[in-house]
């Protein structure tokens, strides 16, 4: 339609080059127009479906099952996670139990090697005494229940001999 308004006014035609640009005006805006309202009307038919299908129940039932399955894989990892916290703290305490019992045990051997020297103190010599009695608390200190087993030992037998 412009192209035919340029051929006529260059014919030198008067009135109908404007009237036919004008009509090509409109008809290209009424173009652009329509072209918007399909595009428009497509992207709302597109919403529609899209919302529609969001809340259709088979999509309703679907989030469901991954909402109760992601639930159970969270429910899974805290398990496995606590079960991890529990039996670390388990073995946390089980070894200072066991040092405390330890240290018990290694208190009453000393007692016990202490009251064995004072029997025997009457028939040693006072330096193997003292000797025995500093052999004894340095073992005690260190916590070594091997020494002190060895010279509970060691004074079963001076007592034996005597």
């Amino acid at each position: 339609m412009l192209l035919l308004a340029e051929l006529l006014s260059w014919l030198a035609v008067p009135a109908l080059p404007d009237a036919l640009s004008q009509l090509g005006l409109a008809m290209l805006l009424s173009a652009f127009v329509v072209l918007l309202c399909v595009g428009l009307a497509g992207a709302l038919k597109m919403i529609g479906c899209t919302v529609a299908d969001y809340f259709s129940s088979s999509q309703r039932t679907r989030r469901r099952l991954l909402f109760a399955q992601a639930r159970q894989d969270q429910v899974k990892r805290l398990f496995y996670f606590r079960t991890v916290q529990l039996k670390y703290f388990n073995a946390l305490k089980r070894t200072r139990l066991l040092k405390a019992n330890n240290r018990k045990h290694i208190h009453l051997l000393s007692n016990a090697i202490n009251q064995q020297l004072m029997s025997l103190k009457p028939s040693l010599a006072a330096e193997t005494f003292k000797e025995l009695q500093q052999q004894n608390a340095r073992c005690r200190r260190q916590q070594n229940v091997e020494a002190l087993l060895q010279l509970q030992k060691q004074i079963t037998t001076m007592a034996d001999k005597s």
